[in-house]
């Protein structure tokens, strides 16, 4: 299966609207040096600049040549068209944040059918299943064929295998996917909005991926500017976790050597990084693709 990133920012991507900041100014001029080092990842900025627009993942089925959406970024339409992909065959939501929900909206008059996944499982927070939410909210849209999952029940979808992974991300349900190609055995974990609380069963799940797409939204020495400040501490008192919603870098790292994971790529970045650092690797950046 080939993964293509689409989106590897957070709630407002970057460079972000309005801001001035250094790692804003390097996304918008990139030098030469950042430009050849992207080239070796495989990614062509041409003359935009370097991007991470909101959230999404594209997966291809290389035998089938069907395609899955893994969350509907808002810069749904901008990412399709960059890359020339056309409207998916499935799609897979993790929770209902609008910066992974609301580009759905974008697949009227895309297609006639739009499968679309999501956790069945009641949310205490909102009395509605994450499925339920997504039904209630895209109504309008004939399309959209919201079909309810539980967490960690294996489903056939584009001839790929994917779960629903729980994960931690108050005080909203929110999921990881694991995905495997029956035929390769190759896998994609991503771990979706988390903590670095991840329960121990889906630890489990995402262990051993070929590729880890971990949710990782600052470094850690930014936490204090967090009202919160950091949670979940290493034993040299480093914190694992920005707030209560997301992991620091150091938290993506650390969960994907405990995972033992082949290759991680850090996503759901915020522009809120060194400048001098932002896009290296395994930070993700917009247009990074994998065969696995």
């Amino acid at each position: 299966m080939e993964v293509t990133l689409l989106g590897a920012g957070d709630t407002t991507g970057t460079p972000t609207v309005g801001c001035d900041c250094e790692t804003c100014r390097r996304a918008r001029e990139p030098d030469d040096r950042l430009r050849e080092q992207l080239r070796e990842r495989g990614v062509d900025v041409g003359t935009r600049g370097v991007e991470r627009t909101r959230f999404s993942v594209h997966v291809r089925n290389d035998r089938t040549g069907e395609t899955l959406l893994i969350d509907a970024s808002p810069d749904f339409r901008t990412q399709f068209l960059r890359h020339g992909f056309e409207a998916p065959d499935a799609a897979l939501i993790t929770h209902v944040h609008f910066d992974h929900l609301d580009g759905l909206g974008n697949v009227y008059r895309l297609t006639r059918d739009l499968p679309v996944y999501a956790s069945g499982k009641t949310d205490p927070a909102t009395g509605q299943s994450v499925a339920e939410s997504i039904r209630e909210r895209y109504d309008y849209l004939d399309v959209i064929d919201v079909r309810p999952r539980d967490p960690f029940e294996s489903v056939r979808v584009c001839g790929l295998d994917f779960m629903l992974v729980p994960v931690d991300h108050p005080p909203l349900d929110c999921y990881g996917v694991v995905i495997e190609d029956p035929q390769t055995g190759g896998t994609l974990a991503l771990t979706g909005d988390t903590s670095y609380r991840v329960p121990p069963e889906s630890k489990d799940a995402f262990a051993d991926a070929d590729l880890l797409l971990a949710d990782g939204i600052l470094p850690a020495d930014r936490c204090d500017s967090h009202p919160a400040g950091g949670s979940h501490h290493d034993t040299d008192g480093v914190p694992m976790t920005y707030g209560s919603k997301h992991m620091t870098i150091e938290g993506a790292r650390s969960l994907a050597d405990e995972l033992d994971a082949t290759e991680l790529r850090i996503v759901h970045l915020s522009h809120y990084l060194p400048a001098e650092t932002a896009f290296d690797a395994p930070r993700a950046v917009d247009g990074e693709r994998f065969t696995l």
